[in-house]
């Protein structure tokens, strides 16, 4: 593609010279797994969000497993989430044996509808996972007060959403829990798979901490079952490099963000809702059409990449059938995968890239 959705090798560029050096290092100290590098990126990511602990793990997804576990979430147990995200916000849940229980999504902001929240609790509910889906955070603490009437835990799924904020408080800093993941294709990407839990409860973070480790506070003795899910080095070391770069990348998508808006404002085509409480850091820019079968024809014939995000709600993907969900159960969420499309809008796109977009997006609606 000419104008793809991401450019990693665009973003490379940029810092190569410091990444390379944090690369060298590494190789030179010869230390790769429980280092240095892990643990300062700790503090930091604990810093940025404004908690008091951080906790590295392999992935996003063992973060949210790990969470679960941590707080002794397990069979007979329920999980309130979303079912416009991805898959693992929900297959967590099951991994450990609870049930996802899924709550219909506000059709501005496609995050979680709160306002529906509450009827879904039972004496079977031990936690609810907000998702910020997109970039863009939903009102935690509205959620928190729920749980706190109901005794249950809040772990925020984080995973396109740091540096994100919601009056002004950082995405992570909220919840009893919050998840990262920093796959490549994330606002703060590592250069393979990486995750992180942050969270001010110290005692949490220790036991999250033996968790990652096979259930050990010292080697070779172990407390309980645990899982191998540490965080490397190398990725520790990109990761602190790009990290410093962070805010500067969340403000150039935002500028982008304006820019579409700007663009598509007089199209009969949805633009991506705002919470005027909510900084959004626009992991993805998501505009909303029946026509988006045509959009990605016309977009792709051109060269520039689009993408489905998602084309399946969770509660009628085959692996939940035995949930027993059926279609039309969730209606906002199911729209809303039949006409989400996401189009190009990392911090090095350039203003001509986005023109030329709109451009094809027009064309589709105008008969260009």
């Amino acid at each position: 593609m000419r104008i793809p959705l991401l450019d990693l090798q665009a973003q490379y560029l940029t810092i190569k010279e410091e990444i390379n050096e944090a690369i060298q290092n590494v190789l030179n100290s010869s230390v790769y797994i429980l280092g240095p590098q892990m643990k300062t990126l700790e503090k930091e990511i604990a810093a940025f969000c404004g908690t008091k602990e951080a906790v590295a793990v392999g992935n996003g997804t063992d973060a949210l497993v790990l969470t679960l576990k941590a707080f002794g979430i397990g069979p007979g147990d329920e999980v309130i989430t979303t079912p416009f995200t991805f898959f693992a916000s929900a297959e967590t849940i099951a991994q450990v044996g609870a049930t996802p229980v899924f709550v219909d999504i506000d059709p501005v902001t496609l995050n979680m509808d709160i306002t529906q929240l509450e009827g879904k609790i039972t004496s079977k509910t031990k936690a609810i996972i907000p998702v910020h889906i997109f970039g863009q955070m939903l009102d935690v603490e509205k959620i928190m007060e729920i749980a706190a009437r109901h005794d249950l835990k809040v772990i925020e799924d984080a995973a396109q959403a740091i540096g994100a904020e919601y009056g002004g408080k950082k995405a992570g800093s909220i919840g009893h829990a919050s998840t990262f993941s920093f796959f490549p294709t994330k606002n703060l990407g590592a250069y393979g798979d990486a995750g992180m839990i942050v969270t001010n409860d110290e005692d949490l973070a220790a036991q999250l901490r033996m968790l990652r480790f096979h259930g050990c506070k010292v080697k070779y003795y172990h407390d309980e079952i645990g899982y191998n899910s540490r965080l490397d080095e190398l990725q520790a070391a990109i990761l602190r490099v790009k990290l410093r770069y962070l805010d500067g990348w969340n403000e150039a998508r935002r500028e982008k963000a304006k820019v579409y808006d700007e663009l598509l404002k007089d199209l009969p085509v949805i633009l991506p809702g705002r919470d005027p409480q909510a900084l959004s850091i626009y992991h993805l820019y998501v505009l909303r059409s029946l026509r988006r079968e045509e959009l990605m024809e016309a977009l792709k014939k051109a060269g520039i990449a689009c993408a489905v995000y998602y084309p399946v709600p969770l509660h009628l993907q085959h692996a939940f059938d035995n949930l027993g969900y059926q279609e039309g159960d969730f209606p906002v969420a199911e729209k809303a995968c039949q006409e989400a499309l996401a189009i190009p809008a990392y911090p090095e796109l350039s203003r001509a890239a986005q023109e030329e977009i709109c451009d094809v997006i027009k064309g589709v609606y105008c008969g260009k």
